[in-house]
């Protein structure tokens, strides 16, 4: 064994001063914290916990034995008196000693922290030495000490934990393999349905309750299996679920399992129809209430407006009479402060002088001045009762005003809406709505509804003044929708008539511009309106026509829509 020694400057028996101690201690431990980190990535720090089992070849020299603990000595560090330790319980000795300092356990010498250092020699020599492989005797291997860590991490019979989340399983390497992927109970497993990864013991409960692949029974009752992720779905479809029947908002009582409600769609179409038709004949005669109420109420509103012009040219002279009185009370108010100013001094004159008929004559102009005030007081009172009654009547104006309003336009739109399939559309004020929807606002143009019948389909068109989507700011967008009617429900679905789009020639030459589509049966386009407020998506073109070649069809302002449906083979209720 290679030692070295350094000779002390302190004798072992006396050791340094307290304070002198612990500078050098500070001083050892900021020195041997970098030893530390190096020496915690050399193979030394990985043997520290097999370091009391270790069987080597030859037997271990005293002089490599760690008085400390008494285990082979890993990262020596060498004492001013000649004796190694390791690292790591030489620096336990000097935390946990005395004020005076540590000693040497095996012969009681001072351990002066500037005189310890890392024993290079005897490292070498230690790492050198051959030893059996942790895992004897069933790993029969020899290695050198500095090796056997090496050795350690590829050898068969080493024991490792089981990687699967819940096991505490630990076996060899040799037969970990199999364990992680044939035997562990924790291990992950593909669900036969759905492929996803799921834990061999939750697999069962993953199958019976979560996978949406798995086929379940319908939980209404019908003979069909369906994934579960498609059970909302097949909901919507299955045949022993109770609905009402289609014909509900027209009359119809009906409701039973969704076969028997088709079957009777089915055998009732007869009374269907006398529904449909009654309500068609009811509605008819809303209608025909509603128009004679919007007379009514605009012959009431012309009567209150002759009432309010009747009433307005009666408020003219009296206000221009409460603003004539105003100026006068604001006159005898003066004139009332200048008549008490003089009564007052004509009293304080009296007193000396005792001119009562003066005093008589002045008091006499006063009343008349109070009365003058109290009857401008009783007018302005009158033209208040006045303004509150004018206020009254603008309020009942405004109001039967507006309901003409909304009765007007409900109006127009019934005696707009076509009834033949085909809509002309009017577009006026073209050049400011063209630039207000470059501006944003609005962003579409919708015409009035018309139909292909009385009980028909019912739609409308859109048009893009300044373009929509590809043909934004370049062409003319024109489509045509499909809203909710009230007779959808007796209409086959999906629409499939042809339909023209047409921006008409106004210089008589008959030279129009027309496309035409055909409905595609699998787009939700031209499915039945899901709902009575809610029109489908919009179908049409959106480069229709470029915008610098519209000039021509603009005249006076205005723009003429056309749009034709193909009635052939369409019948009517």
């Amino acid at each position: 064994m290679c030692v070295t020694f350094r000779t002390p400057e302190v004798s072992p028996t006396e050791g340094p001063p307290a304070d002198s101690w612990q500078q050098q201690t500070q001083s050892w431990e900021e020195s041997s914290l970098r030893s530390k980190e190096s020496s915690l990535r050399s193979w030394e720090s990985e043997l520290t916990s097999v370091q009391h089992s270790l069987k080597f070849v030859a037997p271990l020299k005293e002089e490599f034995v760690c008085p400390v603990c008494r285990g082979v000595v890993l990262n020596p560090q060498q004492n001013s008196c000649g004796h190694i330790y390791c690292f790591l319980c030489l620096q336990k000795l000097l935390e946990s000693s005395s004020a005076s300092g540590p000693v040497c356990p095996v012969d009681g010498a001072v351990i002066t922290p500037a005189e310890v250092f890392q024993d290079n020699c005897c490292k070498r020599e230690i790492s050198s030495l051959e030893v059996y492989c942790t895992n004897s005797p069933e790993c029969t291997s020899v290695v050198t000490l500095r090796h056997l860590q090496d050795h350690r991490s590829c050898c068969e019979y080493e024991r490792l934990p089981c990687g699967n989340p819940g096991c505490r399983a630990v076996l060899q390497r040799r037969q970990l393999q199999e364990h992680l992927s044939v035997t562990c109970p924790h291990r992950a497993e593909p669900c036969p349905h759905c492929q996803q990864p799921q834990r061999l013991r939750l697999l069962q409960d993953h199958v019976q309750s979560f996978c949406p692949e798995v086929q379940v029974d319908c939980p209404i009752g019908c003979s069909l299996k369906v994934p579960r992720h498609k059970l909302a779905e097949h909901r919507e479809a299955c045949p022993e679920l109770h609905v009402d029947c289609s014909y509900k908002k027209f009359g119809c009582s009906v409701k039973d399992r969704r076969r028997n409600v088709k079957l009777h769609e089915d055998a009732a179409v007869a009374h269907h129809m006398l529904l449909v038709l009654r309500s068609n004949t009811h509605l008819e005669q809303q209608v025909e209430v509603l128009q004679e109420e919007a007379l009514l109420r605009q012959q009431e509103v012309q009567t209150d407006s002759l009432l309010l012009a009747a009433l307005q040219k009666k408020m003219r002279p009296l206000q221009q009479q409460n603003s004539s009185h105003e100026h006068l009370v604001s006159a005898a108010q003066r004139a009332l402060c200048r008549q008490q100013e003089v009564l007052s001094s004509v009293q304080q004159v009296s007193r000396g002088l005792g001119g009562l008929e003066d005093l008589e004559e002045l008091r006499k102009s006063l009343d008349a001045a109070i009365q003058e005030v109290s009857a401008a007081e009783a007018l302005r009172e009158h033209l208040g009762t006045l303004g509150e009654k004018l206020k009254h009547h603008s309020g009942l104006l405004d109001l039967h005003a507006a309901t003409l309003g909304h009765n007007k336009q409900r109006l127009q739109e019934l005696e707009a809406t076509s009834y033949d399939g085909r809509l002309i559309w009017k577009i006026e004020d073209f050049a400011n709505r063209r630039e207000a929807e470059v501006k944003g606002q609005p962003p579409c143009l919708s015409s009035v509804p018309f139909q292909t019948g009385r009980c028909g389909y019912k739609m409308a068109s859109k048009v893009y003044l300044n373009g929509d989507g590809e043909g934004r700011g370049t062409h003319l967008s024109l489509y045509v929708v499909l809203m909710p009617g009230d007779f959808d429900a007796l209409l086959p679905w999906p629409f499939r008539q042809t339909v023209s789009l047409s921006v008409l020639d106004q210089s008589g030459a008959a030279n129009h511009r027309s496309l035409s589509f055909r409905p595609d049966p699998a787009s939700k386009s031209f499915q039945r309106p899901a709902a009575e407020s809610v029109s489908n998506v919009a179908v049409g073109f959106s480069c229709f026509i470029p915008l610098d070649q519209l000039a021509a069809y603009v005249e006076d302002d205005t723009l003429f829509v056309k749009v034709k449906v193909d009635m052939a083979g369409l019948e009517h209720l």
